[in-house]
């Protein structure tokens, strides 16, 4: 069959997005948005298979619910049903400020504590913080800066959206010794689950289902890429995954639905315990990683608290 040239071309087995040819009327919005906005359609390798980084921008676009985000949640509530299953949920700081409205609240309203009563609710274990994560990336990647400021080896770029990193190693890999070898939030978090947390508790890390709730299409690529599996090599066990599951706002939103459960009504409870979090919040903010690398790249060099006039960082937020 000829490919239609006012679409982009979905493979099949695209981890991120599907098609559903029945809605389909090739109107061609989501090739538009995906040549314009982010310059990737167009492209394809020798086997002809699309170029695709995940990031779920024509599934935004298209206004038939024709491109859909792939759904991991039967594989979730399957782990949920599994009562051998230590099941744990870790919340993306984004997530907190976009779900609320799903439910009716005002756009914006920060439901942090709804959100884990909600995830127990519908059968998670442990609720996490993945700002635990941000911070353990904030931390490796303002380190890495400042080396890079001592050698004088500059740019260097975040390496926390897989959209992007995958952009830069199809696009411009000349480009990937400028990236952080930094691990994403989730990445970090799921690797700390299924070992520090394991050991803390006593939980055999084989049991331990990790799910990363999450605002993006492109962590369900993430999750499968070839070197996360660090728990998996500290346990000797080459078919654990750091983080088993993606699940996006939009189908926590359907899980809740299907639980019966009511974010707005529901009581305030408090994540559980790993670790506290400080910078790492703000990552949910356009330009929040920047700020929190700057911060605390500051700090490592001068021993203190970057002042207000070091760098009008609500520009760079």
């Amino acid at each position: 069959m000829k490919r239609n040239v006012k679409r982009v071309l979905v493979d099949k087995d695209n981890p991120s997005i599907f098609r559903d040819e029945s809605k389909c009327v090739n109107c061609g919005m989501c090739k538009l948005v995906c040549n314009r906005d982010i310059g990737v359609d167009g492209y394809y390798d020798k086997s002809k298979h699309a170029v695709c980084v995940h990031c779920g921008q024509c599934v935004v676009a298209c206004p038939f619910g024709a491109l859909q985000v792939v759904s991991q949640k039967q594989i979730v509530k399957n782990a949920i049903a599994d009562k051998t299953k230590i099941v744990v949920f870790n919340i993306a700081p984004a997530v907190r400020v976009a779900l609320g409205e799903c439910f009716g609240l005002s756009s914006g309203e920060n439901v942090e504590q709804k959100i884990v009563s909600a995830a127990k609710m519908i059968g998670a274990n442990y609720v996490f913080d993945v700002a635990f994560g941000a911070d353990l990336t904030i931390m490796e990647e303002a380190t890495e800066l400042v080396e890079r400021i001592k050698q004088n080896k500059f740019p260097m770029f975040t390496s926390c959206c897989p959209a992007w990193v995958r952009y830069l190693e199809i696009f411009m890999p000349e480009k990937t010794s400028n990236l952080s070898s930094a691990r994403s939030p989730i990445a970090m978090q799921g690797a700390v689950v299924k070992t520090y947390f394991a050991k803390q508790k006593a939980i055999n890390p084989k049991n331990i289902f990790s799910v990363a709730v999450a605002p993006c299409s492109a962590k369900k690529a993430e999750i499968l890429r070839e070197e996360y599996c660090a728990s998996g090599k500290f346990w000797k066990d080459a078919q654990m995954r750091d983080i088993d599951a993606v699940i996006t706002t939009n189908e926590f939103f359907e899980l809740c639905k299907e639980f019966g459960v009511d974010v707005a009504n529901a009581k305030d409870q408090n994540f559980d315990s790993l670790l506290g979090s400080g910078a790492g919040v703000i990552f949910g903010n356009t330009g929040g990683v920047m700020e929190a690398a700057l911060r605390t790249a500051y700090y490592f060099l001068n021993g203190a608290e970057a002042p207000k006039s070091f760098l009008n960082l609500k520009s760079v937020r």
